[in-house]
């Protein structure tokens, strides 16, 4: 029986397709995503064309199709419109069937003639790349048997199930679902577990979905970003320019006042400071609730209220909002956190205001949080006045 021209021990085959799928994953974050879909880097020839030939090998992916769907989903996020919102559709369907929907979209012409300029329009994309976007994973089968033999048919399967499954699947899906937050932007993206490694960094979802423009996803120490490595490397050798990073906090230690530096910095990071505010009362919440379901008549749903407590008013139900209504009528302490809440959210959504009178309603936020008599809030205010 054939057995490729290339013999390998068993662990060699794992390492092999490892490798490939890898190179494949690598292709659609630094590529298709931060590259294509929101030009946050400039790739030069070179790696351009590699990535491009390397997906059509790989996965038969269009680029126009892939990037408007991507930009449709920042552009919809969590509505009926969006293409793979679990939120919407449920989280099973997304990661069961997250390339149906891909393909389904990627047959609507008006989001690839809305969402899809700017992607690649040369002879080798008109003739080669969409016309014939099934021949390359054809291609891809004959030589990986013609190199490894039958196992060569395994290697190839776990190739074309790579992408979706992990990106039409968990990152759409799960990314959308479970997790952990940075930052409090208003749709239900979420950072994963340390998958970067496997998944190109792409699972840091809600850095991404917070800052969509930035080619560097990580954002806490903790948080490993393997397609930035890339990114770096390229950009080291010539390779690739970075366009665009999520803004760095910085603070001026000591400030009293707030002024139209202050105001601008919490508008540019208004997510990051909508996540601090939540963390900051998470304990206060906490012991109100706690003291509230000891003097309930009724069994008080904590979790849920906790939640509302951490949403703009617009993201609430009729029903919701008689429900959290009655909770923060026994409890001054909530009702107090909750309006400045969505006082402070108000600030960077009032577009007809001046700046100046911006800053007035800032100042006059942060003096009434201070005067408050909650802790949690007055040590926030204090913080919040050292945006630089």
């Amino acid at each position: 029986m054939y057995s490729g021209l290339i013999d390998l021990p068993w662990w060699g085959y794992v390492l092999t397709t490892l490798a490939l799928t890898h190179v494949t994953i690598a292709a659609v974050t630094i590529f298709l995503h931060r590259h294509q879909a929101h030009r946050a880097l400039e790739l030069h020839a070179i790696p351009s064309h590699f990535f491009r030939f390397w997906l059509w090998l790989s996965t038969g992916t269009v680029t126009k199709e892939w990037a408007a769907i991507h930009r449709k989903h920042h552009a919809k996020c969590e509505t009926a419109e969006d293409p793979h919102s679990p939120v919407i559709l449920g989280i099973k369907k997304v990661l069961l069937e997250g390339a149906e929907l891909y393909r389904k979209e990627a047959k609507n012409q008006e989001t690839l003639d809305k969402y899809g300029h700017g992607t690649p329009d040369d002879w080798l994309e008109r003739n080669l790349y969409t016309r014939h976007s099934m021949l390359g994973i054809v291609l891809m089968l004959a030589i990986d048997v013609v190199l490894f033999g039958p196992i060569g048919l395994t290697i190839w399967a776990v190739q074309m199930a790579w992408i979706p499954i992990n990106a039409a699947g968990i990152i759409n899906g799960a990314g959308h679902y479970w997790g952990y937050r940075n930052f409090a932007c208003a749709d239900a993206s979420t950072n994963l577990l340390p998958l970067g490694i496997f998944i190109g960094g792409e699972e840091l979802h809600n850095n991404h979905h917070a800052y969509a423009s930035s080619a560097k996803l990580s954002s806490k120490w903790y948080e490993f970003d393997i397609g930035w490595l890339y990114i770096r490397t390229l950009e080291t050798l010539r390779l690739a320019q970075v366009k665009k990073r999520a803004p760095q906090v910085r603070l001026t230690a000591g400030k009293t006042m707030c002024d139209a530096e202050t105001l601008q910095a919490v508008i540019t990071h208004r997510y990051e400071v909508m996540a601090k505010y939540a963390k900051s009362l998470k304990k206060t919440y906490s012991a109100e609730i706690a003291r509230l379901k000891l003097q309930a008549a009724d069994k008080l749903d904590a979790a849920r209220i906790k939640q509302w407590l951490h949403l703009d008013e617009i993201h609430l139900t009729e029903q919701q909002k008689t429900r959290l209504g009655a909770v923060m009528l026994a409890s001054p302490t909530l009702q107090t956190a909750y309006t400045l809440r969505q006082e402070l959210a108000a600030i960077w959504a009032r577009s007809t205001v001046s700046k100046e009178q911006l800053v007035k309603q800032l100042e006059d936020w942060c003096h009434r949080a201070e005067n408050s008599g909650i802790a949690a809030l007055q040590e926030f205010s204090q913080r919040l006045r050292c945006y630089a």
